[in-house]
């Protein structure tokens, strides 16, 4: 008899596709590795701002969401971007108390 993997679930909000796509990929990678102690499933939609995903989840117990994006250049549009989603997380921009 085969002994079933336990799944653990892991929450994630991207920036982009490429981080999506980079996210399932590792998702199928361990999924598909004998060798791996578990199977994992990774939640990971597209949001710009991370606060709206945690917003929408229904969870009943204490879990942990990262928000996965990069800092793009130093040009002002980017930075600002990057800014944004630090105060978002953070609390700072209001946005999160609404």
């Amino acid at each position: 008899m085969l002994n079933r993997k336990q799944t653990r679930k892991y929450y994630f909000s991207v920036e982009g596709e490429t981080e999506q796509w980079y996210l399932r990929w590792l998702q199928d990678i361990i999924n598909h590795t004998e060798e791996a102690a578990c199977k994992v499933s990774i939640d990971c939609p597209v949001v710009k701002n991370p606060i709206k995903h945690i917003k929408a989840l229904t969870v009943t117990q204490k879990i942990e969401v990262y928000h996965f994006f990069d800092y793009e250049s130093d040009e002002p549009v980017h930075v600002q971007r990057f800014q944004d989603a630090m105060d978002h997380m953070k609390g700072r921009s209001g946005w999160a108390n609404r």
